[in-house]
């Protein structure tokens, strides 16, 4: 049965018509209401015959019929009335607009013809990528809320998910959450622009919606504990607050302390998980030679997976004497190794110097209590969502170790599950998104042969993972990995470098410069790549209780527990009638 015909009618008055142009030069339409009640990056919708246009607006301009009329005050040259009838016909304002999709309508269902294109039309027509070009004097008129969900979605309360409002009449406009998790996105904006909050909202609304797993890697300790910000002094929600059940929150290291909520678990990493690949993924960190390679080589060789913590316990330029009083390298020396091992002694004593940085880290342990790694992977893989806090340890190095290892982990184990369910057809990999905070930190164009992040924006989509990256500089970010983000939201950006970074590698880009470098901050934000149909800059929602209320209404809460009502009352948990 066919579905019934959309609803395309739209009752806003017409603001102009089409007076020119073309698909590469935008689309000239002469205004004929106030500039002043249009503005840059507003929605428009165009009819032609059966076809409807969408278009945004990426330019104002005045212009006259002759330059005389406008170079000169007709109010003054000539009485009043006869000086407004004057500029009323003579001056007037231009609109670029960019066409960006199309969708055929169909004729009217009230017509003759619509029996017989709907018979070659079994479903609705989706809206495409722009073909052609609408008649001369074609109507142009501001989106309305139908218009809006017609090419972005109808909020749904979970995988269609509300990012904000149209700037000028406030309807809503939606991100597809399952679209946007099919391949590596980005949340750039600059300091102070709100992007953090942005971020905080969208995850929010994966993880409601509930389509893939989350694994965030929180620098500054910002997304899993609530917290208070330090523009306003109002208090920001975390995830972890509103998601108990479904987020872990895991501190690096013993200790870590998340002041009132405590975490799921500590991730301390065994010796015995560090391999050769990843301490050559800290090749420029720790300043390694390229003999380090052949000597990773000959330690695993000689220990297997026990070679970091021989590696560790032997001694530096260390020798003993024989029986005979001549000295020569101690027996647990690294030169009496590397002799036996056939390698380099002086390229081996300099390695161990260099990892002396990794061996003095106290998360690294020989025997942990429990197998962190494994337990952040089983819980990504049953669908429930781990943020990783950082705590006190902060450098670079050891972002660039912890983050390695993990996500070298992940590699392997969703490759893995991704070729088995190739196989058997059973037990599809769950999806799951890498959030990477101070991105260009990892992805810069010298740090990006370092990291497996760059190898899950090129190649890991295949294999159900993704990334999320969050900075304030993606200029910084190298373009290769730029180059494979889908979905791109950005706040405000200040440095032209940066603007041109996000739009990188995306049609129309000469027309959208202008309008991200104008956003306003902490308020707007500008959406578009592969993941939305079309750019749009959009007011974005608050991330206050406001929004908390509106994501969690369809919510059951859990029946109060003897539990609940003990704490409620006062009573410890071991407290008794």
């Amino acid at each position: 049965m066919m579905e019934p015909r959309a609803d395309f009618s739209n009752d806003n008055p017409p603001i102009g018509f089409v007076t020119g142009g073309g698909l590469e030069a935008n689309l000239q339409v002469k205004l004929t209401v106030p500039a002043q009640t249009v503005q840059e990056g507003a929605f428009v919708v165009m009819d032609s015959g059966t076809l409807r246009f969408y278009g945004l607006v990426t330019d104002l301009q005045l212009a006259a019929i002759d330059p005389n009329y406008a170079s000169q005050l007709n109010s003054e040259r000539f009485n009043p009335r006869l000086g407004q009838y004057l500029n009323q016909n003579t001056l007037y304002t231009n609109l670029a607009v960019m066409p960006a999709l199309m969708l055929d309508r169909g004729p009217d269902p009230a017509s003759l013809e619509y029996a017989a294109w709907a018979q070659n039309r079994p479903e609705i027509s989706k809206p495409i990528t722009v073909k052609t070009v609408p008649d001369h004097h074609a109507p142009v008129k501001l989106a309305n809320a139908e218009d809006i969900a017609q090419i972005f979605g109808r909020e749904d309360g979970k995988t269609i998910f509300r990012v904000g409002e149209t700037r000028e009449q406030g309807h809503a406009v939606c991100l597809n959450l399952e679209k946007l998790v099919q391949r590596s996105s980005g949340i750039f904006g600059t300091t102070g622009s709100g992007k953090s909050f942005l971020a905080r909202m969208i995850l929010a609304g994966l993880i409601h919606a509930n389509n893939a797993s989350a694994l965030i890697f929180d620098m500054h300790n910002e997304y899993g504990p609530s917290s208070t910000s330090s523009d306003t002094g109002q208090p920001v929600i975390g995830l972890k607050e509103k998601f108990k059940a479904r987020v872990r929150l895991v501190g690096l290291g013993a200790g870590t302390d998340f002041g009132a909520m405590n975490a799921d678990f500590q991730l301390e990493i065994a010796h015995k998980d560090i391999t050769a690949e990843d301490v050559l993924q800290l090749s420029q960190t720790l300043n390694l030679k390229e003999t380090t390679a052949a000597t990773l080589d000959a330690l695993q060789t000689s220990f297997g997976e026990d070679w970091f913590t021989e590696f560790l316990r032997m001694r530096g330029k260390a020798t003993e004497e024989d029986e005979e009083g001549k000295r020569h390298a101690a027996a647990d020396s690294v030169e009496a190794w590397a002799d036996q091992a056939g390698v380099n002694v002086m390229a081996a004593e300099s390695l161990r110097s260099k990892l002396n940085r990794l061996m003095n880290r106290p998360y690294l342990v020989d025997s942990p209590a429990s197998n962190g790694l494994a337990e952040i992977i089983d819980t990504l893989q049953a669908g429930r969502h781990v943020i990783l806090s950082f705590g006190r340890y902060d450098s670079e190095l050891d972002y660039l170790l912890v983050t390695n290892l993990i996500t070298r982990k992940i590699r392997d184990t969703w490759e893995a599950a991704t070729s088995q369910y190739h196989k058997d057809k059973k037990n599809e990999p769950r999806p799951l998104v890498v959030v990477v905070e101070e991105a260009h930190k990892l992805l810069n164009r010298e740090m990006a042969s370092q990291t497996i992040f760059s190898t899950i924006a090129r190649e890991m989509r295949k294999y159900y993972v993704t990334l999320l990256i969050i900075d304030q500089r993606p200029s910084q970010i190298y373009d290769e990995v730029m180059s494979q983000l889908g979905t791109r939201i950005s706040g405000a950006l200040g440095d032209e470098d940066d603007i041109n970074a996000v739009l990188s590698g995306l049609a129309g880009r000469s027309s959208l410069r202008g309008m991200l470098a104008k956003l306003q901050p902490k308020e707007e934000v500008l959406m578009l790549g592969w993941g939305v149909p079309m750019p749009i800059p959009i007011r974005s929602r608050r991330y206050d209780e406001k929004f908390w209320q509106e994501l969690l209404k369809d919510e059951k809460p859990k029946p109060a527990t003897t539990a609940d009502y003990n704490k409620l009352l006062g009573f410890g948990d071991d407290d008794t009638d």
